[in-house]
């Protein structure tokens, strides 16, 4: 049977329920985002969320708890440069949530990776993680792995973005490289959707339940696009069937039944 994993990346949750970013209320469209997945989508066998769950306000961590308590399935994230990862570990402690490590889950083996810096909007993966990532990756040659990480390791041809990118991109395609059993590497922090190919392996970008940035921008520039999220069936072979799914919200705030689909 393949994995199934729902990704949503970037809320940005404030304290403040009516907190907004760039014009958007992150919780209010985070809310309506899960309810669109939960409504037009199979069970996920577990959700991935891939950092800046809160807006560099500890108090949005509560509410991030109760949206994703009662879905029933584990919730795997890492963080973001406007998390506080301290102050995450204690308020997620606990069912369902992991918070980074080495998740083994069917044919597949899932390794969440922290790559900020504290006060950093950039990103750089430390040599424990580095190691942590040689070794999750050695000791599993008969799992498929999926590595998720916050940063960009590659150029998304934007100028003012790729600032902020992963520093060190090179040291994790070393290590990377060294392992066939490695089929895709995931990240938030774009806020849009990207696919690329890379020696046989899917490199996959996110959009934000939130706002979205601009493809291609050299200076920084909000899209008009929707929040969204995105789907991965990991199957046993190794294959990968993914899609991001763009929820349009009506006037009422609730998600039309029908949504955009890249």
């Amino acid at each position: 049977m393949p994995l199934r994993l729902i990704q949503v990346t970037d809320p940005h949750l404030f304290g403040d329920t009516r907190g907004a970013v760039r014009g958007i209320e992150t919780l209010p469209a985070l809310q309506r985002v899960l309810a669109h997945a939960t409504t037009h989508e199979p069970p996920p066998d577990a959700w991935l969320v891939t950092g800046d769950l809160v807006q560099d306000d500890p108090g949005g961590y509560p509410h991030f708890r109760r949206c994703f308590m009662g879905l029933g399935r584990p919730v795997l994230c890492l963080p973001g440069n406007h998390d506080e990862p301290a102050i995450m570990r204690q308020a997620l402690a606990g069912e369902p949530f992991r918070l980074g490590g080495t998740i083994d889950l069917g044919a597949w083996r899932i390794v969440l990776l922290d790559s900020t810096r504290p006060g950093a909007a950039g990103g750089r993966l430390a040599p424990g993680e580095l190691q942590r990532l040689d070794t999750a990756l050695a000791g599993a040659p008969d799992l498929h792995a999926l590595v998720c990480l916050h940063h960009h390791p590659v150029s998304m041809s934007s100028r003012w973005l790729d600032r902020v990118g992963l520093e060190n991109p090179g040291d994790l395609f070393e290590i990377l490289d060294r392992h066939r059993p490695l089929r895709a590497v995931v990240w938030g922090h774009v806020h849009q959707s990207f696919e690329q190919l890379r020696k046989g392996v899917r490199l996959l970008a996110t959009p934000s339940t939130c706002a979205q940035f601009l493809p291609g921008a050299d200076d920084f520039a909000i899209d008009a696009r929707p929040p969204a999220y995105r789907t991965l069936e990991l199957r046993e072979d190794g294959s990968i069937l993914t899609r991001v799914t763009w929820v349009e919200a009506c006037a009422s705030g609730s998600p039309r039944s029908a949504c955009s689909v890249a």
